[in-house]
This record gives C-alpha cells, sequence and structure tokens, in this order.
C-alpha cells in the first residue's frame, strides 16, 4: 500500500510538470510566406486554340484565394474564366491565411485570338450595343414612361430575381434622401464591347471619371464590375459593401436596366433596386400628352351639407369612423396618386401590430345632437369629445382641441387638429369611407394619410 503511494505522487508530480513546461494552448503555425501557397492557372487550350478559356485552382487547404482576373473577381476554389478578347491578361492573386492576407506575384497570360461567341448574346447586346459597339446608360428620374424614379425598393424576405421580383416601395424621382447634388444627374456609364468588355463612368460634358472591365453572366444574370462602379447617389455609398461583385440583374431590355444591390448598414438587410435606362432612349424620349392620373375619390368635391351629412349620417345623427386596419389603413398620395395596396405595404415601419391593435378597439364618432356638431374620440377605451367644424370650401374639418386616433409614441401619429378630406366617394362612402390627409410635404405635392371607414 504505501508503494502504491509514493507511485501515485511520483506521478502526480510527474504531471505537474509537463503541465508547467507545456503552452495553454496548442495551434498550427499559420501559412504566411507565398513560397507555402499552391495554385494552377491553366489555358485550356482544347477548349479554345488561343487560349481564351483559363482554369484557376486553389490547391491550399486552409487558405481562400481572391483571383482579381481584370474581367471579374472571384475567391472560390476553381473558378473557369472565359476570355472573348484576345490580349494579354494580369492575374492578381490574394491569399487570406492565419497570419493575414499575403500578395501573391500576378500572373499573365496571353490570349491570342478573339472569341465572340463569350459575349455574342442578346443580353450582352442589349448591355452593350454589340460587338464591336458600345451603349450608355443614364438614371432614371421617371419621366421616361418606365420606373417611376431612380430606385425602388423590395423586402428580402420575398423573390426577387431576374424576372420575378415585385417591388414593395417605388418613390418618384430622386432617391429617397438623395438630393441633386447627390444623384449627380446627367453623369452616365457606358458599356462597350470595342476590343473589350470595358466600362467608364463619365460626367455630363463627356469628361472620364472611371475606366474599368465588367462581365455579365448571361446564365446567373449577374453583373461584375471590376476598376469603375455603376451609377448611384452619393448618399447610398456607405450603405452597402458591394456595389461591384455579383451585382444581381433583374431586368435587362434594349432601353431599361434594373439592378439589385442588398443593402448592409444598421438599418437591416433590404433591397435596393437601380433603374436605368438607355442614354439615347432619354435623349430622344418624348412623353405623351397625357391627362394626369389621379386616384379615384382624389380632391373630391360636395354639394352643400354633404360632406357633413357623410360623416354624421344627417341632422339628428351620428356615425361611428373605424381605422381601416384589416384593409389599407394609410397611405402616401403624391401627386393625386397613392401607393399602399394594405397594411403590408409598410409592415413594420409604418403600419404595425400596435396600430392593429388601436384600429381594433379604437373609434370616432361625428354627430349632429343637441343642435351642436360633436366629435368624439374613443382611444383603447379613453372617450374624449368637442366640437368640429367643417370648411365646405377647402374640405377641411377642424376638430377643436382633438385630433385622430394615435399609437403609443409612433412617428405616424397625427398632430394637426384640422385634417383635409383628400379623398372621397360621394356615392359609395359607405363601402370604400374617408381618406383624412394630416400632414402635406409642399415639394413633394404629398399627403400623408389615415384610412377610416364606416364598421
Amino acid at each position: 500500500m504505501k508503494n502504491i503511494k509514493l507511485l501515485m505522487t511520483s506521478f502526480l508530480m510527474l504531471a505537474m510538470l509537463v503541465s508547467s513546461c507545456s503552452p495553454d494552448t496548442y495551434s498550427l503555425d499559420a501559412v504566411t510566406d507565398k513560397s507555402d501557397i499552391q495554385y494552377d492557372i491553366v489555358q485550356d487550350f482544347s477548349a479554345d486554340s488561343g487560349g481564351n478559356t483559363v482554369i484557376m485552382t486553389n490547391k491550399t487547404p486552409g487558405v481562400v484565394l481572391t483571383w482579381d482576373y481584370v474581367t471579374g473577381k472571384s475567391s472560390k476554389a476553381s473558378q473557369t474564366v472565359k476570355y472573348a478578347f484576345k490580349g494579354d491578361y494580369t492575374i492578381k492573386i490574394s491569399a487570406v491565411t492565419g497570419g493575414g492576407i499575403v500578395e501573391l506575384d500576378p500572373v499573365t497570360i496571353s490570349v491570342t485570338d478573339d472569341n465572340l461567341n463569350y459575349v455574342n448574346d442578346p443580353l450582352w447586346t442589349a448591355l452593350s450595343g454589340g460587338v464591336g459597339e458600345k451603349k450608355s446608360w443614364v438614371l432614371d428620374n421617371g419621366r421616361y414612361g418606365m420606373a417611376p424614379g431612380a430606385m425602388s425598393f423590395a423586402d428580402p424576405s420575398s423573390v426577387v430575381e431576374w424576372g420575378n421580383f415585385t417591388p414593395n416601395w417605388e418613390p418618384e424621382g430622386n432617391a429617397i434622401s438623395s438630393t441633386d447634388a447627390d444623384m449627380h444627374w446627367g453623369r452616365y456609364m457606358t458599356f462597350s464591347l470595342d476590343g473589350g468588355p470595358f466600362m467608364t463612368i463619365h460626367e455630363t460634358n463627356g469628361t472620364t471619371i472611371e475606366n474599368g472591365n465588367y462581365f455579365l453572366d448571361i446564365n446567373a444574370h449577374t453583373l461584375t464590375t471590376t476598376g469603375a462602379t455603376i451609377l448611384r447617389p452619393d448618399n447610398y455609398i456607405a450603405n452597402a459593401n458591394n456595389w461591384n461583385n455579383e451585382i444581381k440583374v433583374l431586368t435587362l431590355t434594349e432601353n431599361q436596366l434594373r439592378i439589385a444591390i442588398m443593402r448592409t448598414n444598421s438599418e437591416g438587410p433590404w433591397w435596393y433596386i437601380w433603374n436605368f435606362v438607355s442614354k439615347e432612349y432619354a435623349d430622344n424620349y418624348v412623353p405623351p400628352v397625357t391627362a394626369p392620373v389621379y386616384d379615384e375619390g382624389f380632391n373630391p368635391t360636395f354639394a352643400p351639407g354633404e360632406l357633413l351629412t357623410m360623416l354624421t349620417g344627417g341632422t339628428g345623427a351620428g356615425r361611428v369612423w373605424n381605422l381601416d386596419g384589416k384593409g389599407n389603413p394609410i397611405d402616401w398620395i403624391g401627386k393625386g396618386k397613392g401607393w399602399t395596396t394594405d397594411a403590408s405595404s409598410s409592415y413594420n415601419w409604418g403600419w404595425n401590430d400596435d396600430w392593429a391593435a388601436v384600429a381594433n378597439n379604437s373609434w370616432i364618432r361625428f354627430d349632429q345632437w343637441g343642435g351642436k356638431l360633436n366629435y368624439t374620440r374613443s382611444q383603447n377605451g379613453v372617450v374624449t369629445s368637442g366640437i368640429f367644424t367643417i370648411n365646405t370650401e377647402t374640405s377641411e374639418i377642424n376638430l377643436g382641441s382633438e385630433t385622430l386616433l394615435h399609437s403609443g409614441d409612433s412617428w405616424m401619429n397625427p398632430t394637426t387638429n384640422v385634417i383635409k378630406v383628400v379623398k372621397a366617394f360621394n356615392t359609395d362612402y359607405l363601402q370604400k369611407g374617408i381618406w383624412f390627409g394630416t400632414s402635406y410635404d409642399a415639394s413633394k405635392d404629398e399627403w400623408f394619410v389615415f384610412h377610416y371607414i364606416i364598421p
């Protein structure tokens, strides 16, 4: 027994000695020397006698290689590139290792013949004008009969792919919050197939700002640019971290290009859709002469006493109105046209569950009782009332000291006691309700409105 105790004590002391001489953690040395990084860059002369097909292969486990092959970039372990035009192409290679980024020696390959089959496709022609040609594009200002403006928005939880996308908001003219200076109206971008897939950005006077290359993947419907970047407003540049690599192409026709960029800033993911028209089309566009198009019921007119009867039901009567929470409760009516279709159009940044709860348990009432015009608001069970008046010339309703319904501290809460009847339906109001405007943006000729209906 004594010998066993001595043996155990010796074993523990040996274990402690080994532990005290060993590092706390173990790690393999990171790859930091470029001589340790193995890869292949091979021209497939069986595919193209001019060496147009180039295959780049990463052969070093645990290391990510980025290939910058002039017409695009890739971090794939194996990347095949097909150069349509003859010339020398210098491929730059960088390796991401445990010890940091290692820049490898560039490799130059020579392509001796053109293979224009790689760019002789209707989509390449739509973008560039065709082999030996060039074509310029400008941001859509909303005046060319295509998109309403330079940008649209699309929900990332929905399908946003080539020919299959549905914008959930399409503001007119400038991108939201962008000034004309941000937009740089007049700048244009040119895609060329004259000697190579070249891309340039120009000022209005033709001065070149950026020179680069591009690649259009007609199968994946993506656009990659190198050395030049698509047109976009200055105040949106920091909102996304990818403006160049495998950008989604949603629409590409002779006169229209629409691409999608994912927002990556603190606002959270959302698709920015950037809308372009060909410069030739824009320069020669003659808008058709048409009468303004307004929403049904916009800017209504009323016979004497008609609006009062609509609101109250008549002398000695009263009428309750509910916020249309299960239909289309809010809208932004610009130049006579709204864009929301239901509560989901602005859900969780405009309309939300708190507003839906208010719409479900609160109401307003207009009545002609006691020889007075009375306005009553029941907000989550709290009832207040006052006197209202109507300006028949402007279709404005003065609620005295009251307002329309509120929801907590929502930014949409109406703060005015004078509301404007922006849309109404003289004969169908029992089914279609009334749209009350609570704020007006003169710069956009836009009303923010609440939709109230008779329950």
